[in-house]
């Protein structure tokens, strides 16, 4: 009998908070403002690892533009 490993396909406001190592009140803000995507699951926000992703690069690139 073989195992499989599901990988999370989504994050909670709450893990994303803590991967950008931001607080529960900046995510959820972010999330609110759109800054990082999200979709609602009944009564729960979820988050893509890929829009993680996207905010973070986002982030950065506008940092870069400023530094230059």
């Amino acid at each position: 009998m073989t195992t499989t490993m599901i990988e999370r396909k989504w994050h909670t406001t709450a893990e994303v908070a803590d991967m950008l190592g931001f607080g529960l009140s900046k995510t959820k803000m972010l999330v609110l403002t759109g800054e990082i995507r999200s979709v609602k699951v009944g009564r729960n926000r979820r988050i893509l690892p890929a829009w993680v992703d996207e905010y973070v690069q986002r982030v950065t690139a506008d940092a870069e533009r400023w530094a230059s």
